[in-house]
């Protein structure tokens, strides 16, 4: 099997052609020329799964490739990603910048980066190193020039013509949500899989907020599926490089992105939605360089996917450039996490705004939009994905617990968990008296947080993202001129806390983001927000289309449409896309209230057949598909009869 001396040999004797056998060795023997003192690095990253490994003690999952790496690798038992989505997580693991203080913590956009900030595989290279990419990037910034060679080849180091030492990534998309959502996506998945290697639906062990239904159980067993099948390319990948004599000179990783694809883990701050599995194999030679017990080990510690960057400059006494955010765990330069922080953005065209924060036992989450569901209305959350289909008849049926229930309702202002005695997350104890001393010092530190690493979120993406265009969302946000964070974080935390007096007052700040948190504080209330209705619409006149669609927004809410609708028809064709985008997301949720503006969606939809973007003067595909989704619903929601893209 992987890593056995006995199973490479076999292999090389089933050739059985002596000619074969020597230029077989004189491969291995010219790939494994490379300088000595510098390992090969390989960073093995599968999409949306959880620690539902073999090796993590789950009995169900049918992992033997991974289960032995595990045996000769360091486990990380609390390994968390930073964001529960998967480009913002990206982006900051091969940064080892948080998404919030570079403007990438969405999915998507495409974000300008300064200069001197240097990707991981960038780093390296500076230092002599080879880099490949297999599969996608999914930066949320131009990867041009990151990688010397992307291909989809699942041995690309024999590429590296100069022997240079090398850093390969990989990222498997076989584990990605649409495979246990979708039967086609996984019937493609699966498709070279043995049979006997497929799990029966029906002894699948279920979360306790999911009910017991056919296709629930299905949509999970696809789950595990996935995760075989992944398994088998990671096998392939770690034969390749045993077969090229190159094991006993690279360092190998394994991490998933973020947790499960499926309701409730994928875009949820819960452990569901951060909680990764995290594997660490160092060979030998570099045990010491790296500073980490031996394989087999398990490590129980806090680890932020964050901190991979800044670990392995660390283990390769390379500098840590100063911008860097995660904590080096390995290496000549350590330290303990005491804390995890996680953030939750706008999702393709849903916007939110959440951060976490966890220590070793309790788990403390502050919403920002405290009155938007977990599950939204629209396209990511759609009956196109199988589980979220379940899951609304069943609701519809009155078959949900009270558990799987709250996926629907306003999230609320704070949640707090003691995760040594509910570690499944159910019981919030935000609101019990004994825990506010905890609720307390978590909130303080979280606040701390977001001020030291310049959260660009205190600015609505539609007014960072314009008012940075001449410099970048990192440098903007790290400039005290442009960005007052303390005073935005204070304003940003009145939602779902403050007065309709106190928040009257704010709509009258000199500052932009405060005017704009104080409309969402208002759009926080209610129905209650009513008797803001005339200031509300001094808003529209608004200097900034931030605060003018976000005031916009709220009227429609209200049942005070007329006025406001103009204002949303003139945004949503604006060419800078982050605005337009919040524009068309504003007039899907005003519902049928938008009806007068019909023949204008119709005009958008018409400058985005084909292929999103193509037509519109918008540089970013990503931005463009969303529009497209969001004036589509709103045709929908309006009586119209389309086709959704």
């Amino acid at each position: 099997m992987l890593f056995s001396v006995q199973h490479y040999k076999r292999n090389l004797f089933l050739l059985n052609i002596g000619i074969i056998i020597v230029g077989v060795f004189c491969f291995s023997v010219k790939i494994s020329n490379q300088k000595e003192d510098l390992p090969n690095i390989l960073w093995i990253n599968t999409e949306d799964i959880s620690p539902d490994l073999g090796c993590y003690g789950n009995d169900y999952s049918t992992t033997p490739n991974l289960d032995k790496l595990a045996s000769v690798s360091v486990m990380y038992e609390n390994a968390y990603a930073s964001g529960p989505i998967c480009t913002p997580s990206r982006t900051c693991f091969i940064t080892g910048i948080y998404g919030a203080s570079m403007g990438t913590q969405h999915l998507r956009s495409d974000v300008k980066r300064p200069s001197f900030i240097k990707t991981f595989p960038e780093l390296l290279k500076e230092h002599g190193y080879w880099a490949s990419n297999y599969g996608k990037t999914d930066y949320n910034f131009n990867p041009a020039g990151i990688y010397d060679y992307q291909k989809q080849d699942l041995a690309p180091w024999r590429q590296n013509n100069n022997h240079k030492p090398f850093f390969s990534m990989f990222v498997l998309g076989v584990t990605h949500e649409g495979g246990c959502n979708n039967p086609k996506e996984w019937e493609e998945a699966t498709r070279e899989m043995p049979r006997a290697l497929f799990h029966q639906a029906g002894n699948v062990p279920l979360p306790p907020y999911y009910p017991d239904s056919k296709e629930i159980r299905k949509c999970w067993a696809h789950y595990y599926d996935n995760i075989t099948a992944m398994d088998i390319t990671v096998g392939e990948i770690l034969d390749n490089l045993e077969k090229d004599g190159l094991k006993e000179n690279t360092i190998v990783v394994f991490f998933s992105d973020h947790g499960a694809g499926m309701p409730r883990y994928k875009r949820w701050l819960y452990s569901t939605g951060l909680k990764v599995p995290l594997l660490i194999y160092i060979p030998a030679k570099f045990r010491q360089m790296a500073h980490l017990p031996p394989g087999g080990s398990k490590e129980k510690g806090l680890v932020s996917l964050a901190d991979l960057t800044p670990t392995f400059l660390s283990i390769l006494n390379l500098p840590v450039p100063s911008t860097i955010q995660g904590i080096a765990f390995a290496g000549n330069t350590t330290e303990q996490r005491k804390e995890i922080y996680g953030a939750r953005s706008r999702a393709d065209n849903m916007y939110e705004t959440s951060r976490s924060i966890r220590d070793d036992r309790f788990e403390y989450i502050r919403h920002y939009m405290p009155h938007l569901p977990y599950i939204q209305p629209g396209f990511i959350f759609s009956d196109d994905k199988e589980s979220f289909r379940e899951l609304r008849r069943l609701r519809k049926e009155g078959k949900l617990s009270a558990e799987a229930e709250k996926m629907w309702q306003p999230k609320g202002v704070e949640e707090l968990y003691d995760l040594q005695n509910d570690p499944f997350e159910l019981k919030n104890l935000a609101g019990i008296v004994a825990w506010q001393s905890k609720l307390a010092s978590l909130r303080k530190k979280l606040h701390k947080w977001m001020i030291d690493i310049k959260d660009s979120e205190l600015l609505h993406e539609s007014d960072y993202m314009d008012r940075s265009s001449a410099t970048t969302p990192y440098e903007f946000v790290h400039d005290e001129k442009n960005f007052d964070a303390q005073k935005l974080l204070d304003a940003a935390e009145m939602v779902g806390k403050a007065t309709m007096k106190e928040l009257l007052a704010k709509l009258h700040d000199s500052d932009i983001g405060v005017r704009n948190w104080a409309v969402i504080g208002i759009q926080a209330l209610g129905k209650k927000g009513k008797q803001a209705i005339p200031d509300l619409k001094k808003l529209l006149r608004d200097v900034s289309p931030t605060v003018q669609i976000s005031a916009a927004a709220d009227l429609c809410y209200l049942n005070a449409c007329n006025e406001a609708l103009p204002v949303l028809g003139k945004w949503v064709v604006d060419e800078r896309p982050w605005i337009a985008l919040y524009a068309a997301r504003s007039i899907e949720l005003a519902g049928s209230s938008a009806k007068p503006l019909v023949p204008l969606l119709y005009k958008v939809l018409d400058n985005n057949k084909g292929i999103p973007g193509a037509s519109l003067p918008y540089k970013d595909y990503n931005f463009a598909a969303f529009i497209t989704w969001s004036v589509e619903y709103a045709l929908l929601n309006c009586g119209e009869k389309i086709a959704i893209y």
